[in-house]
């Protein structure tokens, strides 16, 4: 499977971003999605994550009740709205595809594809 992210960009703390993530080339209803960051200098790392079927939802602590994972399965896209943004959440975002139905779906090696990322940049 292909993905495309698009969405990022420059924003004041405290506003609002959504990320897109287009997929294509495969069977997207059947993979669990995540969104990941990187920051520079630091390692990538987990943002949030929505399972293939159930469309239940994962989200990192620094994240949770700012950010919303969904998907619609028949645009075949995932979506990360960001709220209330913060200057650390500055990181180049990433989006992944992934079979793995356990708890591994933290871990971004478990996910066997990903798109090009897109920077989001939050100023103070």
């Amino acid at each position: 499977v292909q993905l495309q992210a698009c969405g990022g960009g420059l924003v004041q703390a405290g506003g609002s971003l959504r990320l897109d993530c287009a997929a294509s080339g495969g069977t997207f209803s059947a993979y669990t999605m995540g969104w990941f960051r990187q920051a520079p200098g630091k390692e990538r790392e987990y943002v949030a994550a929505i399972r293939a079927i159930s469309g239940v939802t994962y989200y990192a602590d620094s994240v949770k009740g700012r950010f919303t994972i969904s998907r619609d399965n028949t645009k075949n896209t995932v979506y990360l709205q960001m709220n209330r943004l913060k200057p650390e959440d500055t990181a180049v975002y990433y989006c992944a595809a992934t079979m793995v139905v356990t708890s591994g779906i933290y871990y971004p090696s478990n996910y066997g594809y990903w798109g090009q990322g897109t920077l989001v940049t939050v100023s103070s």
